[in-house]
């Protein structure tokens, strides 16, 4: 029955794209989905498969899934049909939940250079489910196992790639670390970090500035890296820079107080109940 859309959710996850799977869980009156319906809905907002439904169900479900992919976490959203505006659609009189999951290509986790540390931030960063590409000339598949790329040849730094879905980590033991901080900024890289003594990193840092580099750019670099945990020894230090791009990553999110969090449920355990017919997204 949904063969067609299996397959486009498997063209879309080769081909490294985000995007959200929707799905009917529930209807109680009248409603032109049913239970079970499904709806793949890209990064933009547009359905590429799919339906769950027309007229404000479709453009409130299409803006609520751009926002699971932006926050990268699934929604549960009820749909009060029954508010629905004449002029836009009659009204259906009915509700609907809906569960809203983004579907995201593995975050990438560069690392810059090679050494006992980068060999650890690999087998930490591989735990923590992310892409591993490693580049440096002396990079090699015996001491980086769990990477997915090794590069060892790029004199202008263009075989890999850097987007806001990339960990950037320079190890690179002062070795043309200012090129790849700058190349990581440009890419609007999500976390930047430069392995280095506390004087380096001043050091490199200020050259930036020096030759262009925006301070609120710079501003983003994490150096040192990682976090204060007393690290000692190589695998210590690559921990305390992994907590630090899990705590960055998922930080988002605020802690709610477990009373306030079960007072909450009482009244509804959906993510959003939406009255209006809304067709925009955002």
């Amino acid at each position: 029955m949904y063969s067609a859309l299996y397959t486009k959710m498997a063209e879309l996850t080769a081909e490294g794209k985000s995007f959200a799977l929707a799905t009917v869980v529930r209807v109680s009156g009248s409603s032109s989905a049913k239970q079970g319906s499904k709806a793949i809905i890209d990064a933009h907002g547009e359905i590429a498969a799919g339906w769950v439904g027309g007229g404000c169900a479709e453009g409130a479900v299409r803006s609520e899934a751009v926002k699971c992919i932006q926050q990268e976490r699934p929604r549960f959203i009820t749909l009060d049909m029954s508010d629905e505006l004449l002029g836009v659609g009659m009204p259906c009189g009915g509700k609907m939940d809906v569960y809203i999951e983004p579907i995201l290509p593995l975050p990438e986790l560069l690392i810059v250079g090679h050494g006992r540390i980068a060999e650890a931030l690999a087998v930490i960063g591989r735990l923590m489910g992310f892409s591993i590409a490693v580049n440096d000339p002396g990079a090699n598949r015996q001491s980086f196992p769990d990477a997915d790329r090794i590069v060892t040849e790029d004199f202008d730094l263009s075989e890999t790639p850097i987007t806001s879905r990339s960990f950037v980590v320079i190890a690179t033991m002062h070795k043309n670390d200012h090129l790849w901080l700058r190349k990581a900024l440009e890419g609007n890289a999500a976390y930047v970090a430069l392995i280095a003594s506390q004087h380096r990193s001043k050091l490199v840092l200020d050259y930036l500035l020096t030759t262009g580099v925006p301070a609120e750019k710079v501003n983003k670099v994490w150096a040192p890296a990682g976090l204060d945990l007393g690290a000692v020894t190589p695998e210590e230090i690559a921990l305390s820079i992994m907590s630090q791009i899990v705590a960055l990553r998922r930080g988002n999110a605020s802690p709610v107080p477990l009373k306030a969090s079960c007072a909450a449920t009482e009244n509804t355990h959906a993510d959003k109940v939406i009255h209006e017919c809304r067709t925009e997204r955002g």
